[in-house]
């Protein structure tokens, strides 16, 4: 990970980056506002529109922090300059996919329909066509925030081996495995 904290971070034209005595860093951008509290073994420099990162020495805790931080600043910039999109298909007979306002009602082959509130962070729209798979796509400026929430989304009905029902990753291939009419010769 040590090589990854070594590469400077370019900072893009709107954003706004601050560092506070207490190492936390403010991100700002035309999408919102960011912050991150970082290790104090890990020193941030901001100069000719670049972050650099340096660690205090070279134990194995202070490389790993090093790369990790790089990362989570470098998802921070990204994410309040251009954002972050996840969209996710529902496979299967009667699956829908509502959003009313930040309140998702999904119905997905249960007895009931499942509401989740969706944090005021992240913007949801669903979307259905007929003839194809309805959609959910999640966009945010917080990375964490948008996978935390795509993971419980899918962690409503995960996609099974067999027939593929469940909520995925849009382009995401499943495994699948062959019934027991392909075991039988």
């Amino acid at each position: 990970m040590s090589r990854i904290g070594r590469l400077p971070i370019t900072i893009p034209q709107g954003v706004e980056v601050k560092v506070s005595n207490n190492n936390v860093v403010t991100v700002k951008g035309k999408l919102g506002e960011l912050t991150q509290t970082v290790d104090p073994a890990i020193s941030i420099n901001i100069k000719e529109g670049k972050i650099e990162l340096a660690r205090a020495s070279e134990s194995k805790d202070h490389k790993s922090k090093h790369g990790l931080y790089r990362s989570l600043l470098n998802n921070m910039v990204t994410g309040v300059s251009e954002g972050f999109t996840t969209v996710q298909e529902l496979v299967g007979v009667g699956f829908k996919a509502d959003a009313k306002g930040q309140l998702l009602e999904l119905s997905l082959g249960y007895s009931h329909h499942i509401y989740l509130q969706i944090p005021a962070e992240v913007k949801i729209e669903t979307e259905t066509q007929r003839g194809k798979n309805p959609l959910i796509k999640l966009s945010s400026a917080d990375k964490q925030l948008i996978g935390q929430v795509a993971a419980k989304i899918r962690s409503l009905r995960k996609p099974e081996p067999y027939k593929g029902k469940g909520i995925k990753f849009q382009g995401e291939e499943l495994r699948r495995k062959a019934g027991k009419s392909a075991e039988k010769k």
